[in-house]
């Protein structure tokens, strides 16, 4: 659904369709993120919001979890995940994670531009 919604706003934005496939990658496996290891209490959401800042896009995903997003770079050849925030590092021009100003949770938000990841 994020994807989605994501597309529709891209399609509406001059020059957003150059972004849309990675970025629908990077907002996918960071709200993949979210729902996996943000386990929090019942009645908490997880939130998303993107934007277009000059000509990049800023993409967040808030959650309940104060948990600081972590790359795991010893995945082995056959391992089927883990390698999330590998794709997000590959495919933005940067990313990271703050605390949400409102007190519970965290932000985590990836850039991507048209100039690609910083691979």
């Amino acid at each position: 659904m994020a994807r989605l919604h994501l597309r529709i706003y891209l399609a509406r934005v001059p020059g957003g369709g150059a972004l849309a496939d990675d970025a629908a990658i990077v907002l996918g496996e960071l709200v993949s993120n979210a729902v996996k290891h943000a386990r929090v209490p019942k009645g908490r959401r997880i939130h998303i919001r993107f934007e277009m800042v000059v000509d990049h896009l800023r993409l967040e995903v808030h959650d309940a979890s104060s948990e600081k997003p972590v790359i795991r770079r010893s995945t082995g050849p056959d391992d089927v995940s883990c390698r999330g925030l590998c794709l997000v590092e590959a495919l933005s021009v940067e990313w990271g994670w703050q605390p949400r100003p409102e007190g519970i949770g965290k932000i985590t938000w990836a850039l991507v531009g048209p100039e690609g990841g910083v691979r």
